[in-house]
């Protein structure tokens, strides 16, 4: 039996255990857990101990394109949230993450609870009540979490916990039968139902399913999910998140707005979301579009059409292991983003441009060292964009040059290189 002593003391199981995920499989993070769960929630040392890791993603094409039913194309990370857990005899989940005060959500109310807004709380209380929406079983447990997934970082650290919550009631209260598709869908409601972010399905999809993914959202309730086998390390390149340093906390309209604009769109051609709609029908009826929907609304449609072809043509050269051709796009992409979605300037803080910032100083770092922006190298905003990270892509000898030069103008700590990691979601029973 694996109780919290044995866990502290028995770092070849727990290696063993989890080595799908890590490939250099550390015990210290787990046990750090551990020995919070028992001086924080005071649980017998004697229980049985779960263990559960969850990944962030990063979006490697496709901005703003899932929630109107478009293609994405992402990539689990290395970064991830997991947890320690025990299983509770009656109706409560409690979760301790560090730095936060201890969440006691009670299963017997899975309403929404208004005070509740944008709070741990508001997830756990949405996935379970995802799961019992859909039939699932559902029952208590005491976790503490912890994370590398760091908040604004770009990286999905939402959907990382929501994945986390729902893998967590999927083994211990259904035998690890659901599947990470759905896991994904609940934990998309509960983001945008009852913690209030209108998020798309791609985040909790790359969280709960690992490795490169692409994804179909044609037909959200059975979105197409196809694994890309991809390494840009052995390609010698190096795959770059940069902290810009300004927080998107507080701009959800600026959010919301984007699917508003192009749902705006469709439903005068006639659909509910733009992948409902023909692009030729927007080039025919463009100047009527502009009058009614306004130019934003016109230009952000603009970007979806021409970045859902583009994801498409990112994944073939992947598949060739064109990586040339992979920069070209992935720069096309960056400018689309910046010039047509418009997701790199808040409207309603227009003196907040560190996404700007940090493209402009990545693109002159580019100048400098002789890298040509679209064949050597690229770069382009990050997620849902207006704040928090750019993606850069670049050769890996230059990693280290590029890393001191952003520090030097942002901060010490501004860039984190990723690795893709090919598990997804996973707890592990005792």
């Amino acid at each position: 039996m694996s109780t919290l002593g044995d866990l502290l003391t028995s770092g070849d199981r727990l290696a063993t255990a989890l080595a799908s995920v890590y490939r250099n499989a550390s015990t210290d993070r787990y046990a750090r857990l551990v020995e919070r769960m028992h001086g924080e929630l005071d649980v017998d040392p004697q229980q049985e101990v779960w263990l559960a890791s969850a990944p962030g993603r990063t979006e490697l094409a496709g901005n703003h394109t899932d929630h109107n039913n478009g293609r994405v194309l992402a990539a689990s990370v290395g970064m991830d949230t997991i947890a320690a857990l025990t299983v509770r005899t009656d109706r409560t989940i409690r979760v301790a993450s560090e730095g936060f005060p201890l969440v006691a959500v009670s299963l017997d109310e899975l309403d929404p609870v208004e005070s509740e807004r944008e709070t741990t709380a508001a997830l756990v209380r949405g996935v379970a009540a995802g799961f019992a929406e859909h039939g699932y079983r559902i029952g208590g447990f005491d976790a503490v979490v912890g994370s590398t997934v760091l908040p604004g970082s770009g990286l999905s650290s939402s959907a990382s916990f929501e994945v986390l919550v729902g893998v967590i009631l999927d083994a211990v209260y259904n035998g690890g039968t659901i599947g990470p598709t759905r896991i994904a869908q609940i934990g998309k409601f509960a983001e945008n139902t009852y913690f209030g972010k209108p998020s798309g399905l791609m985040d909790q999809v790359a969280c709960a399913t690992g490795g490169a993914v692409a994804i179909d959202f044609q037909d959200p309730a059975t979105p197409r999910i196809e694994r890309i086998d991809v390494s840009f390390e052995d390609a010698g390149l190096a795959l770059l998140v940069v902290d810009t340093g300004a927080n998107h906390a507080d701009l959800t309209d600026e959010y919301a707005a984007i699917p508003a604009d192009m749902r705006r769109v469709a439903s005068e051609l006639g659909g509910e979301v733009l992948r409902d709609v023909d692009r030729a029908d927007l080039s025919r009826r463009l100047s009527e579009l502009r009058s009614v929907a306004g130019d934003r609304a016109v230009s952000r449609a603009i970007h979806f059409f021409d970045e859902n072809t583009r994801v498409g043509l990112m994944v073939e050269s992947l598949r060739r292991g064109d990586f040339r051709d992979y920069l070209r796009l992935m720069a096309d992409s960056g400018r689309s983003s910046g010039l047509f979605l418009q997701n790199c300037v808040p409207v309603a803080h227009p003196e907040r441009q560190g996404v700007v910032v940090a493209l402009a100083l990545t693109e002159h770092f580019f100048l400098t060292t002789g890298l040509k922006s679209g064949s050597d190298a690229a770069c382009r905003v990050h997620s849902g964009g207006f704040a928090g990270t750019i993606q850069v892509l670049l050769p890996g000898d230059a990693a280290d040059r590029y890393s001191r030069f952003i520090s030097e103008h942002l901060a010490d700590d501004a860039v984190a290189r990723l690795t893709i990691r090919n598990t997804g979601a996973v707890c592990c029973a005792p």
